[in-house]
């Protein structure tokens, strides 16, 4: 399996004179395309009602449990990055901790998967799913992560989604209770103005 893992991956890994246009977009991808998950998070605690604010703090406790799970992964099993065996060409900083799975892509596809599960987020969660793939092949095609690492985080994130879907509302309830009164309390002049709904 780790030869199969180790052929894709140069497969895919940016060649010794890669397009500037290219790794470029692998960069942003691979850097700054995860900020869509907060954004969409927060956008819809402040845009939506009740039940829509419920589905977006099961699938921040969903992205939260599977990177804890990751941590974990990590801690029993510590897989080299390709720069740390020297495979591949390597166009992206990264510390030298454990590859698999990557926390990236778990973190998106925990909370997208979060979202395929209820009928009101399924589109946002289909597009953030699709959006996965692109910044997959830019993790690796800047050296920084394998396949299978991807493949591991799809098997983390899908756990985590199922968990929190079936077991969440124990701490989503009390959880939206708080952060509820919190916010109203907080953003109560914005509130007031309309600018955010209660």
């Amino acid at each position: 399996m780790e030869n199969i893992n180790q052929a894709l991956f140069l497969l895919l890994n940016a060649p010794q004179h890669p397009s500037m246009a290219l790794v470029m977009l692998a960069q942003g991808l691979a850097d700054y395309a995860i900020w869509i998950v907060p954004a969409v998070l927060i956008l819809g605690w402040l845009r939506g009602n009740e039940s829509i604010r419920r589905l977006m703090l099961e699938a921040t406790a969903s992205g939260l449990a599977a990177l804890l799970i990751n941590q974990m992964i990590g801690l029993v099993w510590q897989h080299p990055r390709p720069f740390m065996m020297g495979l591949g060409h390597t166009l992206l900083s990264h510390v030298a901790d454990s590859s698999f799975p990557s926390d990236h892509l778990t973190l998106l596809w925990a909370v997208s998967f979060s979202f395929l599960m209820h009928r009101r987020t399924r589109a946002a969660g289909a597009t953030l799913a699709l959006l996965g793939l692109p910044i997959a092949w830019a993790r690796i095609y800047l050296g920084v992560h394998f396949p299978l690492d991807m493949a591991g985080a799809a098997m983390v994130a899908g756990f985590s989604a199922w968990l929190c879907a079936r077991e969440g509302y124990r701490l989503v309830e009390p959880a939206l209770r708080l952060i509820t009164a919190v916010y109203r309390v907080l953003f109560a002049p914005f509130i007031r103005r309309g600018w955010m709904k209660q």
